[in-house]
């Protein structure tokens, strides 16, 4: 197409099991903009998220609500749907494990696995937590439960087929040795490098149907059914045509980014993942990108303790666009966030309403009310001018480096710098002023023609993140409401002069608590 790189990107496939809480939700937000800024740089891109619909948990949560497994799936997975729609997500495909598109490549790799010999049948004794669809040893325990979610465990013995993992765990620590960009942040890798350190067991990829029989059957011993894990991960690849349409699959494969939770990195994601896809005779994909927690008073945000926010009470007070800002101002990659309903409204407040708002509001105000709502030509440029273009002008040429660095909190940081920077620039030059009678019409065409610019610009910048007041913006610029380029339209100087504007209502209301 473009000459540029394939981009290929993807969320966790989500467990229907309860609602989508904040914790999906900034997955998602993050997955999107991501791919609305690499579409914005020209590359071709497709975003794929779902909803994982197998599992003990799943099957359990049927039989309590009285519902067959997929009747409850049908049910969970419109409250996804809803809030992605909610969220402006625009992934290009949803995918449900519980597809027939998934289940036979699921049941193809699973079969040419067993024809290889890396699938063998055996005893496994051990202890299985539901709740996280994992095995333990007794010494993974703690006090008795499971180290992930602090559930009580089962302890099980019975026969189940593995997947010999452990022939691939020299492969794999040279490769995450020798790819720092394999995982992202350098953490996560140095996490990943010290679970390889230790021995790797063979993965039970089985469950007798007796017991679980949500599942997708293993296509040479119909008695049991495929793990969850096991089974969920190969959507990533089932989506985009993997032993069914070798063309489209080679396009997006292996230029894939995972966007994780960093609590699903090890071992699902960074260790079977690959190695089920080495044996398998496919690439693994191009990077993991494992991101941090909210936490609430220090505690990660989860079901489990109770102190979920969910996401639809804030964006009915706020906005969509609200909460997909605050999600990726507050959070720098990688690293844990706190979330309180008093910072996400300061947040609001300063960022949004005040210096973003307010400069639009006054700017477009002053078009309309001294030049007829027509941007003026500019005059001379001064010093502050100068300032004020260059800043701009800097910042669009750092963008795409920002982008492909991951520095989205950086690059709103940045933005509402120059936003900062342009409402000091309206303070000190005073724009009612020179408007007076007497005063000098030359330099106001000069100042209200840059503020307009700086809008501009900022609409092309914050638009991945703020797609619905980005393009509400630009249409009020006379812009389109989609930028085409974040080359070609972020630098400066492309608003020609006697453009009509118009003010409109406020992008960011204030909202009073």
């Amino acid at each position: 197409m473009s000459g540029e790189p394939t981009i290929y990107i993807t969320t966790p496939i989500y467990y229907v099991n309860d609602r989508p809480h904040i914790g999906h939700a900034y997955t998602t937000v993050l997955a999107d903009v991501m791919a609305r800024y690499h579409r914005l740089l020209g590359r071709p891109t497709w975003f794929l998220t779902g909803t994982d619909e197998h599992g003990q948990k799943v099957q359990r949560a049927a039989e309590r609500a009285g519902v067959s497994p997929q009747a409850h799936c049908d049910a969970m997975v419109v409250h996804f749907r809803r809030l992605w729609e909610r969220l402006g997500i625009s992934h290009d495909d949803f995918i449900r494990t519980t597809e027939p598109r998934h289940q036979e490549v699921v049941r193809t790799i699973l079969q040419r696995l067993h024809r290889q010999g890396d699938i063998y049948p055996g005893e496994y004794e051990g202890y299985y937590c539901v709740h996280e669809e994992n095995f333990w040893t007794e010494k993974d325990l703690l006090d008795g439960c499971c180290p992930d979610c602090r559930r009580p465990v089962e302890r099980i013995a019975e026969r189940n087929w593995f997947f010999r993992l452990s022939r691939h765990q020299d492969w794999l620590r040279a490769r995450v040795e020798a790819d720092p960009a394999c995982v992202h942040p350098p953490s996560r890798r140095n996490e990943v490098l010290g679970f390889l350190r230790r021995p790797l067991a063979d993965l039970c990829i089985s469950r007798p149907a007796r017991r679980l029989s949500w599942g997708i059957p293993l296509p040479f011993d119909e008695d049991y059914v495929c793990y969850v894990w096991f089974d969920a991960l190969i959507n990533y690849i089932s989506a985009v045509g993997a032993t069914a349409d070798e063309g489209r699959f080679g396009r997006w494969w292996p230029a894939a980014w995972h966007i994780i939770g960093k609590d699903i990195l090890v071992p699902s994601h960074a260790v079977y993942w690959p190695c089920m896809l080495r044996a398998a005779g496919i690439e693994p994909p191009r990077a993991l990108l494992a991101h941090g927690w909210w936490l609430v008073d220090d505690r990660k945000m989860s079901k489990s303790l109770g102190n979920v926010t969910d996401p639809l009470d804030l964006v009915e007070r706020y906005g969509a666009d609200a909460f997909r800002y605050f999600l990726l101002r507050e959070m720098v990659l990688g690293q844990d966030a706190s979330f309180t309903a008093d910072l996400f409204h300061r947040r609001y407040t300063a960022d949004l309403a005040n210096a973003l708002g307010n400069l639009a509001s006054r700017t477009l105000s002053m078009v309309e009310r001294y030049r007829a709502g027509r941007v003026p030509a500019p005059g001379d440029a001064g010093e502050a001018d100068h300032d004020l273009s260059s800043r701009a002008e800097a910042l669009a040429a750092e963008a795409p480096a920002l982008v492909d660095g991951l520095a989205f909190n950086g690059l709103l940081a940045r933005t509402w710098e120059l936003l900062s920077t342009a409402n000091g620039y309206v303070e000190r030059n005073r724009p009612w002023d020179l408007a007076r009678p007497g005063g000098d019409g030359s330099r106001l065409d000069t100042v209200l023609y840059h503020l307009v610019e700086v809008l501009r610009v900022v609409s092309v910048l914050a638009w991945p993140v703020m797609p619905t007041a980005m393009g509400s913006l630009r249409e009020r610029l006379g812009e389109g409401p989609v930028p085409a380029s974040l080359r070609g339209e972020a630098g400066w100087g492309r608003l020609g002069p006697g453009r009509a504007v118009r003010k409109g209502e406020a992008l960011f209301p204030r909202v009073e608590v």
